[in-house]
Formats: C-alpha cells, sequence, structure tokens
C-alpha cells in the first residue's frame, strides 16, 4: 500500500479526529485487530457474528497506531483515533479516495456465475504485459473489494477486480470504488434471485457495473445469454459466443478434452487462432472469449493472451480435479447455483470412470425459485450412477431425477450422514463430483474423500 497520512483518511471519510496527528503516515490498513502492526490502521468493522470495536484494544497491543470507530471511546496518548459514522462506509470511502490517488485501467468482473474463473483468467492474460493485482479469491464485497484496493501500489500496472452481490445497489457502490475502464458481466442467472425476485432484476443490478463509465469505457458480455445480448445504448459493449454467430468473438471447432479441458478456434484481428482451455469444462470457452477481448483491450499481443489462458490456475474449491488414489474427485464446492449445477455434471458425464457419482447439496438464496429449478435439473440429469443429495433444498433434484439415467439416489439431511454413506460406498475408479453452496462446508466431504486413499 502507498502511504496515507491520518489527514488523507480524515478526508476521505469526513471523519472527526479524536486524538493524534494529522501528519501521522499510514501505511497499511486492516480489519484484523491479529494482522495490526506498527504504522497501520485498523478499521473497527460491526459485522454480523463479530464487532471490531470488541477488539480495538488487541489492535492498539498488535501495534495499530490509528483506529477508525463509529462508537466513542477513550482517547490514547500517542494514538490516532478517528470517529466516523459508519466505518464499514468509511472502508469504501478510503478505498475510493486511494484509488482515485493512485488510479491505473482497471477491469471489473462480475455475473451471475463464473466471475472468479473469469477474473483470474484474465488476470493471468494482463499478466502476461503488465505487473497486475487481482481480487484474491472472491474478496468482491464492499469490505473484500476495498482491501484489494489498498494492495494497490505505484509499481502496479493494471488490476482486476471481482463484484458480488446479493441486494440491488450494491454493484453501483462497487463500481463507484473501481470506477472500472472495462467492465465484464459473464451471464445472468438465477443466483440471488430470492432478494431480487426475478432475473430482469438481476439483470438491471448487474448492469450497474457501467454506473461510473466514462466516454472511453467498454462492456463485455456473453452474447449467449438472452438479457446480455440486449443492445446497450451508449455503451461500448463487446460479445463474446458460442451459439450466436453475430457476436465480436466466437468460439468455432470446439474439442471437449473432459479432465484435460477444451480447444477452440477463434477469430481475433481477423486472424484464425486455436486456444487451449487446461480447465475441464466447455463453459469455461466463455471465460476464455472475455479475457481475450480484455487482452485485446489491454493492447495485449493475441500469442501472449493465448499463453495466459494456457497457463491460469483456478482458485480453489473451483472444478478442481484431484485423485485420490484411484478415485478421481471434481472439487467444486465454494459456491453453487443451477447454471454452475450443470456445467459441474456436464463435467461429470465426459469423465471416463467406472462408476460416476455426483453429491449435491443444497443451493442457498433461491428462496421459492429453488423447488423448479433443482427439479429441472434432475429431470435432465445426464446419466449418473449415483446420486447424492443433502439437505431439504437439494432433495428436489433427487425429486426431478426420478425419471432420469440414474441407477441410485440417496438423499441425507446432514453432511455427516453423506459421509458415512460415501466411505461405505465410494471405491477404486470412480469419479466424485462434490457440489453445493459454500453454507454447506462441504469441503468436509472432500477431505473424507481424500483420507480415503
Amino acid at each position: 500500500m502507498q502511504k496515507l497520512d491520518v489527514a488523507d483518511i480524515i478526508k476521505a471519510t469526513n471523519g472527526q479526529l479524536i486524538c493524534g496527528e494529522p501528519d501521522f503516515v499510514i501505511s497499511g490498513i486492516t480489519i484484523d485487530s491479529r494482522k495490526a502492526e506498527r504504522n497501520m490502521l485498523f478499521v473497527a468493522i460491526s459485522g454480523e457474528n463479530n464487532d471490531g470495536h470488541d477488539y480495538i484494544g488487541s489492535a492498539f497491543e498488535n501495534g495499530a497506531d490509528a483506529i477508525i470507530t463509529h462508537r466513542d471511546i477513550p482517547k490514547r496518548e500517542g494514538k490516532n483515533i478517528i470517529r466516523v459514522k459508519d466505518t464499514r462506509t468509511a472502508l469504501g470511502d478510503i478505498a475510493r479516495f486511494y484509488k482515485e490517488k493512485y488510479n491505473l485501467p482497471t477491469v471489473a468482473v462480475t455475473g451471475s456465475v463464473g466471475k472468479t474463473t473469469t477474473k483470474d483468467m484474465i488476470s493471468s492474460v494482463l499478466t502476461m504485459k503488465y505487473n497486475t493485482v487481482k481480487t484474491q479469491g472472491n474478496f468482491n464485497n464492499d469490505i473484500g473489494l476495498p482491501l484489494t484496493v489498498f494492495r494497490l501500489e505505484h509499481k502496479h500496472e493494471a488490476v482486476v477486480l471481482e463484484m458480488g452481490m446479493s441486494h440491488f445497489g450494491e454493484i453501483h457502490y462497487l463500481a463507484s470504488i473501481a470506477k472500472p475502464d472495462i467492465a465484464v458481466i459473464t451471464n445472468i442467472g438465477m443466483s440471488h434471485i430470492e432478494n431480487l425476485g426475478s432475473r430482469e432484476n438481476i439483470y438491471r443490478s448487474k448492469m450497474q457495473i457501467c454506473d461510473f463509465f466514462d466516454e472511453k469505457g467498454v462492456l463485455i458480455v456473453n452474447g449467449d445469454d438472452e438479457f446480455l445480448r440486449r443492445k446497450q445504448p451508449n455503451i461500448n459493449t463487446i460479445t463474446c459466443g458460442i451459439e450466436n454467430k453475430d457476436c465480436d468473438f466466437v468460439a468455432t471447432n470446439i474439442q471437449n478434452l473432459g479432465i484435460d479441458g477444451t480447444k477452440f478456434d477463434v477469430v481475433v484481428d481477423g486472424k484464425p487462432h486455436t486456444v487451449t482451455v487446461k480447465t475441464a469444462g466447455v463453459h469455461n470457452i466463455y471465460n476464455a472469449l472475455a479475457s481475450i477481448a480484455v487482452g485485446r483491450q489491454m493492447g495485449v499481443d493475441t500469442e501472449d493472451i493465448i499463453d495466459g489462458i494456457k497457463e491460469f490456475q483456478l482458485t480453489g474449491m473451483r472444478m478442481e480435479i484431484e485423485h485420490y488414489g484411484g478415485v478421481t474427485v471434481i472439487n467444486d464446492c465454494y459456491n453453487s447455483a443451477p447454471d454452475s449445477i450443470k456445467a459441474a455434471l456436464s463435467v461429470l458425464s465426459d469423465i471416463k470412470a467406472e462408476r460416476k457419482i455426483a453429491v449435491l447439496g443444497d443451493v442457498l438464496e433461491m428462496g421459492d425459485f429453488a423447488e423448479k429449478a433443482l427439479y429441472d435439473i434432475g429431470e435432465k440429469m445426464p446419466k449418473t450412477d449415483i446420486l447424492v443429495t443433502v439437505g431439504d433444498i437439494a432433495y428436489h433434484i433427487a425429486r426431478g431425477a426420478k425419471n432420469a439415467e440414474i441407477g441410485e439416489t440417496v438423499s441425507f439431511g446432514e453432511v455427516s450422514e453423506a459421509i458415512e454413506f460415501l466411505e461405505n460406498t465410494v471405491k477404486e475408479g470412480d469419479a466424485v463430483l462434490v457440489k453445493a453452496s459454500r453454507g454447506m462446508h462441504f469441503e468436509r466431504i472432500t477431505e473424507a474423500l481424500e483420507d480415503m486413499r
């Protein structure tokens, strides 16, 4: 992080200096009191489970020289205390100030599914030419995005920021901090539809990523998506697709290589090129096309773009394919949505194995839309030897799968029950897909499968 002084913090947050020196220099910002060190600013965030104000004393003890609070706390000799209306808002205000002070080319990525993989792939492409900072993991909310911004240094030349949302207005807020030059929307699915009410509302929410575009702003979208293929008035839009041949970048001659990924051809600047994606799943071609579009907008040589796509690494627990003894495990349990379940089942279908086992858990934040969406997934499930569902919501997949080509279907209420079943069922030669929303803690299942080898 580049240095800020206390006066900068006060200016950014419209805060009040309770005690301390305006010219005191801040060299780092944290919301974790355990990571507070000398010359650092600790922002006391009030969260659902913890309140950072309870750890102000610990932050001081660990060395923090400055604190932001929205509560009254005693003055402390030799320390800087800044009072604001709301510390969470203040964190964003500082990030907005910092981003404007150290501005650099910015790519923002959002979408119902695939945004983390797309962000990682775009970063891999841009790294071929630029010193690039990207969102770590899925630090994509009003806390995670500011913390990513604070990692920017003078040496950096580009930043790729992921933006997540669960309610209307959240993308607008994140875009007000990031002010992206290029925005990517992967698709419009059903994630968080419980809060937003319809895919149309999700579309409108995602489009807020463009709210702070200047006249040079570029939007890159999935041209096969029924919402995103709409013409965007007054926005320079680039489309990517497989089915829609009118897109600006179109994948053709697709080769599905199973767990080894995919190959496809694409025309870039009037010349045909072959692209290899080493991550399983045809759906990752959309991510690659978006990365090509971003790369060309940023002036990356086409051959370097192709190398960047080939070399990119997935964030953990996203379509990771592991081999535990003689068992192939598809670990895709970081998050879940109807579209990503379909994509994961397609990958399982492509794998060569003696038996194929799908372990599917609840999809959260879908409300009344969950039953039909998951039932439909079950109805159209590809041939699977064993279907295991965990949770009341995932049970609708099992209901829908009654007439599908499923050898055996079992349903459980708890993860521990599924683990016990798998320990007695999985054998060498099997391929096992593990997929659920993060709140289901399905990493316990993958850990148990690893212990079985």
